[in-house]
C-alpha cells in the first residue's frame, strides 16, 4: 500500500515525506468524505438504461464528452435497441447517426463489431466480467470498469484524466499509467468507495481542481488541510 507523498506533484521526490500506509489511507478516506458532502449526487453522466446502453455509450465517449454522447444516444438506441440490431446495422445509416460525434466511420465499424461479438458470443448479454469485457471490440480497461461499477454494482476504479490528475496532486500516486494509478488508489480506498469516489474526483476535477488553473482558494480539501499543495 502506498503512503501519501507530501511533495508537490511533478517535482523531484528527493526529501519527500511519506506517510505510513494507515495514515495515508485515512487521509484518502477523509478526502472522499469531504467530496461526498460537496457532490452528494455524483454519478455516471452518460444517459443509459442498462448494461448494453452504458457499454455502447462509454465506447462512444472516447475522444468526446459525455454530454455530447448524450445528444445522439436517444436516436441511436431507438434505431438499434440491442446487440443484434447493432450488428446488423447498415454502415452508412449508422455513420449518419454518429456523425455529430466525429470519426463516424471508425465509430460505426467499432459498434457493428461490438454488437456482432455480443450477439454471437454472449447471446446479446453484456458480460459482468472484466476479462470478457476488455476482449470485446473497442473496449479497454477504463470502459470495462465504467460498466462493472455503474451497470453491475461491482466496485471498480475508473481512471480518466481527472482521476489521474487529482490522484497525483493529492499525493496518492506518482504514476502516469492509468493501471498503476488504479492500483495505487485501490490500495488506499476500500472497495465501497471505488465507483462513486471516482465520480466525485471527476466532478471536483471539472469544477475546482482543474488542469490549467486549479481553484485552490475555494477548494474544500485545502480548507480541510487535506491537500499537500497547500502553501505551494
Amino acid at each position: 500500500m502506498p503512503g501519501q507523498i507530501t511533495h508537490q506533484p511533478g517535482t523531484p521526490n528527493s526529501g519527500a515525506v511519506v506517510e505510513p500506509p494507515a495514515a495515508a489511507a485515512q487521509r484518502a478516506a477523509d478526502v472522499d468524505d469531504e467530496l461526498i458532502g460537496l457532490y452528494p449526487d455524483a454519478g455516471c453522466t452518460l444517459d443509459h438504461d442498462g448494461p448494453f446502453q452504458l457499454l455502447v455509450a462509454t465506447v462512444l465517449s472516447a475522444q468526446t464528452t459525455d454530454a455530447r454522447v448524450n445528444t445522439i444516444t436517444p436516436g441511436l438506441f431507438a434505431r438499434y435497441p440491442d446487440a443484434s440490431a447493432l450488428a446488423g446495422a447498415d454502415r452508412e445509416d449508422l455513420e449518419a447517426v454518429l456523425r455529430p460525434l466525429g470519426m463516424q466511420r471508425t465509430r460505426a465499424a467499432r459498434l457493428i463489431a461490438l454488437g456482432a461479438e455480443l450477439a454471437t458470443q454472449y447471446d446479446g448479454v453484456v458480460p459482468a466480467d472484466r476479462a470478457a469485457l476488455v476482449a470485446l471490440p473497442g473496449v479497454g480497461r477504463k470502459t470495462a470498469n465504467v460498466v462493472l461499477g455503474n451497470a453491475f454494482g461491482i466496485p471498480a476504479i475508473t481512471v480518466d484524466t481527472h482521476v489521474g490528475r487529482l490522484s497525483r496532486r493529492l499525493g496518492w500516486t506518482t504514476a502516469q499509467d492509468p493501471v498503476a494509478v488504479e492500483r495505487d488508489l485501490a490500495a488506499l480506498w476500500e472497495p465501497a468507495r471505488w465507483t462513486d469516489g471516482c465520480h466525485r474526483l471527476i466532478m471536483h476535477g471539472r469544477t475546482v481542481c482543474r488542469a490549467r488553473v486549479p481553484r485552490c482558494e475555494s477548494c474544500v480539501l485545502n480548507a480541510a488541510g487535506l491537500c499537500p499543495r497547500v502553501g505551494v
